[in-house]
């Protein structure tokens, strides 16, 4: 049984009488004999039993020493094994991890990172929710959040994996109707469709080629908190709309939608791992924010890494 000087009483008692004797248990633990005989003498006190007997040739377990060694070493190798299952959840990622993310943005990034997880690792399984908003995570018994934006003020814990860049675009229908913006003041006279906000304003920001900032808000006739629905709306010619590239790719590829006012930049929204404020974070969760971030390093054209 291997122990540390700084092992409890009990376990030291069953060192001693492993060792054979006092001086024995000291050697083994590199300290004096004279320690291990005042932490025994406060054990018999603390029981009010003498537990060993003490002779020239070692110490030898009494009636009652040798009924408290037995029971010890049972108790003793229940506590390390549980110990040692404790270490593994430290160690190696396992149990169950629930996470949340945004529906779509979860659907394309998040659940290949979780089947990486779980082909890599046979204790590991995942319970993922769908959702938006910056849920209680200890309420819903939920592990960690990806989520998009700026993150309230709260206990939690965040790691940013990186930022998600927006673009304006449009269909070629909408704007054969329309007309093409050529400059930010222009977006005030044109129809947006967004994804759900809080008050139903959204806000462009947007840097021209000189590093001039344009802010302007605009009231979306249309908001929905779909991202799939409002990629279908968009290319059907219903509106413009300032999102995610990663949105808008296969339409961007295809044609169906063009980027407008390419040569003006966009702050993009902040990608964040949100989990509890604690000291200790379980393997599971580390496993998984690490994946998240070297994904997210993989997918450079459509997220920015941090």
């Amino acid at each position: 049984m291997s122990l540390a000087p700084s092992d409890t009483d009990e376990r030291l008692f069953l060192r001693i009488v492993e060792a054979g004797s006092l001086k024995a248990a000291a050697e083994q633990l590199g300290t004096d004999p004279s320690s291990i005989s005042r932490r025994l003498a406060a054990l018999e006190a603390r029981l009010g039993q003498r537990l060993l007997r003490r002779s020239t040739q070692g110490s030898r377990p009494t009636e009652a020493g040798e009924r408290y060694y037995q029971g010890l070493v049972d108790i003793i190798a229940q506590q390390d094994a549980l110990e040692a299952a404790v270490g593994r959840l430290r160690d190696e990622p396992q149990g169950r991890l629930r996470v949340t993310a945004p529906p779509e943005f979860g659907v394309r990034f998040v659940v290949p990172v979780l089947e990486q997880l779980v082909r890599a690792h046979a204790e590991l399984s995942v319970e993922l929710s769908l959702g938006t908003g910056f849920s209680n995570l200890a309420e819903q018994g939920l592990d960690v959040a990806v989520r998009i934006g700026t993150l309230p003020d709260s206990s939690l814990r965040a790691r940013r994996l990186g930022s998600v860049p927006r673009l304006l675009v449009a269909a070629p229908s909408y704007l054969e109707t329309h007309g093409t913006p050529r400059a930010v003041p222009d977006l005030a006279a044109h129809r947006f469709v967004s994804y759900a906000t809080d008050n139903g304003v959204s806000t462009l920001r947007l840097s021209d080629a000189s590093g001039h900032q344009h802010e302007l808000q605009v009231r979306p006739y249309f908001v929905v908190n779909s991202i799939a629905t409002l990629v279908r709306m968009v290319e059907d010619g219903a509106g413009m709309i300032y999102a995610p590239r990663w949105a808008f790719e296969r339409a961007l590829d295809d044609g169906r939608v063009v980027e407008l006012l390419a040569d003006h930049s966009s702050q993009p929204f902040p990608l964040q791992a949100v989990y509890l404020g604690r000291h200790y974070v379980p393997a599971k969760i580390r496993a998984f924010i690490d994946a998240m971030a070297a994904h997210v390093a993989g997918q450079r054209s459509l997220l920015a890494p941090e």
